[in-house]
């Protein structure tokens, strides 16, 4: 399901922490296109640069050097407040530590992006309740995180980064906090997003089983892309 753009391309990007005059690079000259549609794991030893890659694709971060396209656009000729609205018009996040609002719903907290975007009261509940149903929750709307597992609350943060209907979903270890039940259920809910919706999927992970689960997998050692480029 290609449109002829790429949905995230890099090219020949670096990454390069500094602490005083010791630099630390965390990606060396990466240079790889992920398709439109597709459904694509990062993986590789602690410290290769997965979730700085990640952050970088997810305009969370900025590149030391190269350059960077999500959806065919240069982030690097963007403002704060345009980097802001191509987040939240253009890609969802999951992360591992499901970052819910406690004092809040897992309706309440699927709405929040469409908060941001202004969507009446009415449409954002309705759309909250339609995303909560695909993944599994219709039953626990009015649940707060407390109140749900692990594998349930990071569903919520799920249906959160999809309500927008993103061209791009990016997760980062989404199943590391999870049983192997549970992980099992997160990643066929995103499996079911990728077919569903044709969003692009991004996954970070260590867990090589999840990895062989998706359709690319792009190996980094080192802050280099040494296969699946």
């Amino acid at each position: 399901m290609t449109s002829g753009v790429p949905a995230i391309r890099f090219e020949d990007v670096w990454k390069v922490y500094r602490m005083g005059k010791i630099e630390f690079p965390a990606l060396r000259g990466v240079t790889l296109s992920i398709e439109s549609g597709d459904f694509v794991a990062i993986v590789g030893p602690s410290g290769s640069g997965k979730s700085t890659l990640l952050h970088i694709a997810g305009a969370l971060d900025k590149p030391t050097r190269g350059r960077v396209l999500i959806d065919g656009i240069d982030v690097s000729v963007l403002n704060d407040a345009e980097l802001s609205r191509l987040r939240n018009r253009t890609i969802g996040f999951v992360f591992q530590a499901y970052n819910l609002i406690p004092r809040l719903t897992a309706k309440q907290n699927v709405e929040l992006p469409l908060m941001l975007r202004g969507v009446p009261p009415g449409e954002r509940e309705e759309l909250a309740a339609k995303m909560l149903e695909l993944v599994g929750l219709s039953s626990k709307l009015n649940n707060k995180p407390t109140e749900l597992s692990g594998g349930e609350q990071q569903r919520v943060a799920i249906a959160r980064a999809v309500v927008t209907n993103p061209k791009i979903l990016l997760c980062d270890e989404p199943t590391g906090n999870l049983d192997s039940k549970s992980a099992e259920d997160v990643m066929n809910v995103i499996k079911d997003i990728n077919k569903r919706y044709g969003s692009t999927v991004v996954v970070v992970t260590h867990n090589m089983e999840i990895a062989e689960s998706a359709r690319r997998v792009i190996r980094l050692k080192d802050g280099m892309v040494y296969e699946g480029a």
